[in-house]
């Protein structure tokens, strides 16, 4: 790797000229993976890519003036100094936030690339084009919300944030409350029935936490496996799996973790107490995010529980 202030002004032209094309593609590839959910963002990173190829054009046409048609293979990988990208174009479905995100920063890292490569140059002509392209690519900020005015209208952008909000729950919130529903209502059984069997809270809470690792593994598979998001959009089956897994986890715990309390009676009181908060949690989230109304989603969740609950103590009492 060479460093920045090692390059001559053939170079670092030539590394202008493939920054612009990568950039460019880039943002083809923005505008390929939300064209589908997010039409009208597909179209701002469509503009936004062809702005980047007038900029090389106009970089190679001075490059051919100075040097001639031969263009060195630079790349930001070859110069010490350059942040790497990870490759978020190629993942999908993509983020929007993320996507905007990650172009703000392209922009911020090429105009500070252009003022220094400007002020490292001789020539008068190099020099005056790699200021307008610094303050061109300062200017994309503006660009992308003056074209986010004209193409991201009003009932677009509601109906991406929709889309946004969709694929949210697709990918985050049903998988980390099935997993919060199983794990906090299938190991209130044997947790209770080991606790009225024993009276022991040590043995109660082995039960318990053997019961909720157990069936969060159980869970990562079973969701990661259900399918692999390419048809129903829900998103890269590693993280669903993990979501649920982790939800899965922690809703047994929650009620596990009380029966550390040496008093078997004390320890009992907190873990219903925290089973009654459970139940109450993943009420309010079916109704917020699964357009369940509150008192149906809380009669369902509650009346399930308690079931469980008495089975549990039930089995453990005889």
């Amino acid at each position: 790797m060479k460093r920045f202030s090692e390059l001559t002004e053939q170079e670092i032209i030539a590394l202008a000229i493939t920054n612009e094309e990568e950039d460019s593609r880039i943002y083809r590839g923005f505008a390929e993976g939300l064209r589908q959910t997010y039409p009208a963002s597909a179209e701002v990173f469509d503009e936004m890519a062809e702005e980047e190829v007038r900029h090389r054009s106009m970089l190679f046409d001075l490059y051919r003036t100075k040097f001639g048609e031969y263009l060195p293979l630079i790349r930001r990988q070859d110069v010490r100094g350059f942040i790497q990208k990870k490759p978020l174009w190629l993942m999908h479905p993509l983020n929007l936030d993320e996507v905007r995100k990650f172009a703000e920063n392209m922009e911020y890292e090429a105009a500070r690339f252009y003022r220094r490569a400007a002020e490292t140059t001789r020539d008068a002509s190099v020099r005056q084009l790699l200021v307008e392209l610094a303050e061109a690519e300062v200017e994309h900020e503006s660009l992308a919300h003056k074209l986010g005015q004209q193409i991201l209208t009003p009932s677009a952008r509601a109906n991406e944030d929709e889309a946004a909000r969709r694929m949210f729950v697709l990918q985050y919130v049903q998988p980390g409350l099935a997993g919060l529903m199983d794990g906090s209502v299938s190991t209130l059984a044997p947790l209770f029935a080991a606790a009225f069997a024993t009276h022991s809270t040590w043995e109660t809470f082995l039960v318990g936490l053997a019961a909720s690792v157990g069936a969060g593994i159980s869970m990562v598979f079973a969701e990661a496996l259900s399918d692999d998001g390419s048809l129903t959009g829900r998103g890269a089956p590693v993280v669903r799996g993990v979501v649920c897994g982790v939800m899965t986890a922690i809703g047994g715990l929650g009620h596990t973790l009380p029966y550390l309390i040496p008093n078997f009676w004390t320890a009992t009181a907190f873990a219903i107490a925290v089973v009654a908060v459970e139940l109450v949690a993943i009420s309010y989230i079916r109704h917020r995010f699964m357009d369940t109304p509150f008192l149906a989603a809380t009669f369902q969740v509650v009346v399930g529980g308690t079931l469980v609950f008495v089975a549990g103590i039930l089995i453990g009492s005889s």
